[in-house]
């Protein structure tokens, strides 16, 4: 029974000081949430009703595909993660503790060793495969800067599903299958979302997509054009053109005291930032490296690292000023260290430094004046041309699942094998697939709410009635909206009651923060038509129902919804 009047729905009349998002401040507001520490945040009951609500539409998809739950322990072994490289390959956001014994233990963010190893002991042949293994299960996470409420947390609920598979062929079958299944459970939820493609990070593999979905608050940037979607860490683009100025026969020197800046110099130049070849020195194992782009671009890191299969650091001012010149006037003419060009960079008649103080060259001309690597290490900008020729648009978004191709990545370090049909010892092709509930739950918010507070897809809202009773204890609206009560619950109506003692302003104000799909009102007016009130949540469409056909016709309405 959910009656205001004792229910644990500690609502906020003013933002929390703290609130960075939409999602921080009407969860927190709504009753929903509450921090314990840095990162740390409580599902109050209502909250936790809408978080339920998302993992059974996971669990629903997920078993429709084959899935078998189970549960994995948060607290592993250090050991497995040794064995998969992990464990210090991920650095300072893996938790690390020792037990009284003085052995060594990780906090789980993901669970590919933990079930890895099971199935390296427990399968042994061809005819055990394929298997699809998923759970629902909290991770934690050394975030270094939580923020925006339940979007970036320490810890977090995450549904993680595993598919182990005889061949590269199954793994694509499965693939497709946990595809499909986020496909349903995101439009299932309510969500306006993006399947991307997306890069494999500390998980390894060979491909992975991200789902996200498109709101203010996100942290990630997607970019979008017509048939195309990718994440902007991988996302490729044909680039604006930009004019150059006429080409020279060989560089030449122009003085630019004090100008190290590419919008400076262009300006003093009279050409457009595009023209500049910006040198930006990574040191790569020990080996500095002078990587180029055009002025007006931007690095991607992780392309950059990707295409290098190292990782990097941006070179210190000492280390500059002694391999190639002044930091603010370098550039490639002249250096025989390693040059990566970016390979939006085209034509000739670009600016660069000239390694000495206030002085760059002009006319200069890729592969005539220095030897280079062409590698795509660019960020996308909007305006950029997809594949397929329409103009790109940059969007924020939040990541709220992604999926993996991850081969032998893992069977192979933790011996997960089986045998084929000509008993000969092959490893388990893998692939990996995460949702966040709490981040479906936060960007519903984020995609849906309006100035009066949440507005819940009614599939995830934590109520479907919001039934409000207005006048005192004994007086015939009362009594009118208990038996109403009664009804829809026996009905099967999830229905939150609000009984209280308070005021009609009140009642109202909190009812469309909490956003349930449909309020319901018993007044005195309306009854003595022998009708309540009923309002959508969504748009605002007012209804008037007869009473006896209250519970009927709130069915209906709430069917149709979403």
């Amino acid at each position: 029974m959910a009656r205001l009047s004792n229910y644990f729905l500690p609502t906020l009349r003013d933002d929390p000081t703290d609130a960075e998002s939409v999602s921080h401040r009407l969860m927190v507001r709504a009753g929903l949430i509450r921090q314990l520490g840095a990162g740390l945040y409580t599902w109050l009951p209502a909250g936790y009703r809408v978080i339920s609500m998302v993992e059974t539409i996971v669990r629903e998809e997920m078993d429709a595909i084959g899935g078998q739950e189970m549960l994995l322990p948060v607290l592993n072994p250090a050991e497995i993660w040794r064995q998969s490289g992990r464990y210090d390959a991920i650095g300072p956001e893996l938790f690390k503790l020792k037990d009284r014994k003085d052995s060594d233990y990780v906090l789980a963010m993901t669970h590919e060793e933990a079930i890895t190893w099971h199935v390296a002991r427990e399968v042994r042949s061809y005819r055990e495969l394929p298997k699809l293994l998923y759970q629902v299960q909290v991770k934690e996470r050394d975030e270094p800067r939580p923020r925006a409420g339940v979007l970036r947390t320490r810890e977090f609920t995450m549904k993680d599903a595993y598919s182990f598979d005889r061949d590269a062929e199954g793994l694509d079958a499965s693939y497709e299958l946990n595809r499909g299944a986020y496909a349903r459970i995101l439009d299932r939820c309510g969500l306006r979302w993006y399947e991307v493609e997306s890069d494999v990070g500390m998980m390894g593999g060979s491909g992975a997509h991200e789902y996200m979905a498109p709101c203010a608050a996100g942290e990630n940037e997607v970019a979008l054009a017509p048939g195309y979607a990718a994440s902007v860490e991988v996302a490729s683009a044909e680039p604006q053109a930009v004019e150059l100025p006429p080409a020279l026969d060989e560089p030449r020197e122009v003085p630019t005291p004090g100008l190290t800046r590419v919008e400076a110099v262009a300006e003093a130049l009279g050409v457009a930032p595009g023209a500049a070849l910006k040198a930006l020195p990574v040191v790569v194992e020990g080996e500095m490296i002078l990587v180029l782009l055009r002025g007006d671009h931007r690095l991607n890191e992780i392309k950059l690292r990707n295409a290098l299969g190292a990782d990097f650091r941006q070179a210190t001012a000492e280390e500059i000023e002694a391999a190639l010149g002044p930091p603010g006037f370098i550039g490639p003419v002249g250096t025989s260290m390693r040059v990566i060009k970016d390979a939006a960079i085209a034509g000739s008649g670009y600016f660069a430094g000239a390694n000495r103080l206030d002085t760059h060259l002009i006319g200069v001309e890729p592969g005539r004046d220095f030897e280079f690597e062409e590698m795509d290490v660019r960020s996308v900008e909007p305006g950029d041309l997809a594949p397929g020729g329409e103009a790109i648009e940059i969007e924020t978004a939040i990541e709220i699942g992604n999926i993996f191709k991850l081969g032998t990545r893992y069977s192979d370090p933790l011996s997960a094998t089986y045998l084929d049909a000509d008993g000969a010892e092959q490893p388990i092709v893998m692939g990996s697939y995460g949702i966040g509930p709490a981040r479906i739950v936060a960007a519903a918010v984020e995609q849906n709410a309006d100035q009066k507070g949440i507005v819940w897809p009614a599939a995830i809202a934590p109520w479907q009635v919001h039934l409000i009773a207005l006048g005192r204890a004994g007086e015939e609206t009362r009594e009118a909206a208990e038996r109403l009560y009664e009804e829809l619950t026996a009905a099967g109506m999830a229905t939150i009651y609000d009984d209280r003692d308070a005021g009609a302003g009140e009642k109202f104000t909190d009812a469309e923060l909490l956003g349930c799909p449909l309020r319901i009102v018993v007044g005195k007016r309306a009854l003595a038509e022998g009708e309540v009130e009923a309002q959508e949540r969504r748009g605002g469409a007012e209804h008037r129902l007869p009473v006896a056909e209250v519970v009927r016709r709130a069915a209906e309405i709430v069917d149709a919804l979403d």
